[in-house]
């Protein structure tokens, strides 16, 4: 920097004041910094991705008939799920103890890849055909979007047809099915 005389400063413009000033500015930044900005304080390792972890998951074949269940039950013109046809291995499984899914819904899950079988009680007044293959497709994309697996098929069993606002299938005389009349 040079020294100005009285005359000299008196005789400075702003625009060279703002100058100078700046020039000191720019010369005090100018420091070195005490560490580098690329380096990093503290590193942390990165997270292993999931593809690369080994391990298996399996996903129970009543999981999968949870999850068939109530996307049948989203779709209109299903009033419930219908009767198992192969209930007799149903009431074999609830006597061992063993787990069981929704009644109506059966599902074979292989590697990734899952077949699941559905019979459902049709509401009278929609057309069965329809509402069938909708019950095909929310089933597969739910359980495929949820659970990760490929479907490799839906099987829908139409069992019944019901009246609108009808709550459980009645016998004759308005009885229930299987209940004795008073």
């Amino acid at each position: 920097m040079t020294d100005l005389s009285v005359e000299d400063a008196a005789e400075e413009t702003t625009e060279e004041t703002e100058a100078r000033e700046l020039s000191i500015v720019s010369e005090t930044t100018a420091a070195p910094r005490p560490f580098s900005l690329s380096m990093s304080v503290a590193s942390t390792p990165e997270p292993t991705s999931s593809a690369v972890v080994k391990g298996r998951i399996k996903v129970a074949d009543e999981v999968v008939e949870k999850v068939a269940a109530l996307a049948t039950l989203e779709v209109a013109g299903v009033a419930d799920l219908g009767e198992d046809p192969a209930e007799a291995i149903g009431a074999l499984r609830e006597r061992t103890g063993a787990r069981r899914g929704p009644q109506g819904v059966s599902a074979h899950v292989q590697d990734r890849t899952v077949a699941v079988d559905v019979t459902i009680v049709a509401e009278y007044g929609h057309a069965v055909m329809d509402v069938a293959n909708e019950v095909k497709t929310n089933v597969a994309r739910t359980v495929s979007r949820m659970l990760g697996m490929r479907v490799v098929e839906v099987n829908v069993t139409v069992d019944d047809v019901r009246l609108p606002g009808e709550t459980r299938q009645e016998g004759p005389a308005g009885t229930e099915e299987g209940a004795l009349p008073e």
